[in-house]
């Protein structure tokens, strides 16, 4: 500030020993001053926000949603590094981590927890904070009728996103199978009892009944259960797999898909991603879309809307997507009426 000092003094020099007239006088303090008014603003630091993500899966299995997020932001000036930094915590199947990782996040006074999970997330969350906004990315179930919202319209609460309606979808999952694979009578259906219990006990039988199939079910509680359910499987030999969604599952994708194709078993899922592992089909809400949306919700909370007037959002895009190499290799004809309907064939 001495060389501002020394400037305003002549300045006052000047203007007791000369009339300086208004407008001169005006244009002299804004030489002086607006350099140095540039100056502090340029050296004022930028937010940088602090995002948690919050995922039941592991990094691999859930690199896609990560990734997609990020690009999904960066073009909406985002850029990691810069102005965004993401603090990441990976259950990795193990339920009862959700309370410790959410209170880790808590703790770094994160500006927003993304969660990739189930109710069972969002809720450890939810008890970890009332006041950090929390964005659910495509959970499965309804959100109201697990108390996380009070409605679909107004959250009322900490907690916005997108669900993805899973469980909704099925019965067409089980229809586009038996239509993909009209001799089929018995599919075997693998599920995780902490995730999906009513997928399996309420959704699916009433869907098998006006297909005319017969379902058995089998719990995976955990990774050590999916060799003695294949070992049964093979022995009992069905004539499909349906493979529900959960964290285990998720995480153990390319095993089932493994075990379906070396079975040679048409098998269906609820994500693309297992599909491209290996298995036959997927029906889902598309998910480039729905990490698309989940960024647009970051971005207004960031901005200043508060999550408790952000509407949760329902999914407006599905996606089939058939594996025309696997279905080659288990012997398996997809008929046109179906392949003509896919959003995506792998070939």
């Amino acid at each position: 500030m001495t060389a501002v000092s020394g400037q305003l003094s002549a300045v006052s020099r000047l203007s007791e020993t000369k009339p300086v007239t208004k407008s001169i006088l005006v244009w002299l303090l804004a030489t002086i001053f607006l350099p140095t008014a540039l100056v502090v603003e340029a050296q004022q630091p930028k937010k940088v926000f602090l995002i948690g993500y919050l995922s039941s899966f592991d990094p691999a299995s859930d690199s896609h949603g990560t990734e997609a997020i990020r690009l999904a932001l960066r073009e909406r000036g985002y850029i990691e590094g810069q102005n965004i930094v993401f603090e990441y915590r990976y259950a990795e199947g193990k339920l009862d981590r959700f309370p410790e990782l959410a209170a880790e996040l808590v703790r770094l006074k994160v500006d927003i927890i993304v969660i990739a999970g189930g109710n069972g997330t969002v809720r450890a969350a939810k008890n970890a904070t009332q006041t950090i906004p929390i964005v659910m990315a495509g959970i499965p179930a309804d959100p109201v009728e697990a108390g996380l919202v009070e409605s679909l319209g107004r959250p009322g609460g900490n907690v916005t996103g997108l669900i993805s309606l899973s469980r909704e979808l099925a019965g067409k999952r089980l229809e586009l199978l038996k239509e993909a694979v009209p001799k089929l009578a018995r599919v075997a259906v693998l599920y995780e009892p902490r995730s999906n219990l009513r997928e399996v006990k309420e959704d699916l039988p009433v869907a098998a009944r006006a297909l005319g199939l017969s379902l058995q079910t089998w719990e995976v509680r955990a990774p050590d259960d999916f060799d003695r359910v294949f070992a049964t499987l093979n022995e009992q030999r069905p004539d499909g797999l349906y493979v529900s969604g959960g964290p285990l599952m998720i995480i153990n994708q390319k095993r089932t898909a493994g075990f379906a194709l070396k079975s040679r078993l048409p098998s269906m899922y609820g994500a693309r991603e297992r599909v491209e592992a290996g298995g036959l089909m997927s029906y889902a809400a598309e998910q480039a879309d729905i990490y698309r949306r989940v960024a647009m919700s970051i971005d207004k909370i960031l901005k200043g809307t508060k999550p408790a007037d952000l509407p949760v959002e329902q999914p407006t895009k599905f996606e089939l997507v058939i594996n025309l190499k696997t279905a080659k290799q288990i012997g398996v004809t997809i008929p046109n009426s179906v392949l003509s309907r896919a959003d995506k064939v792998i070939k």
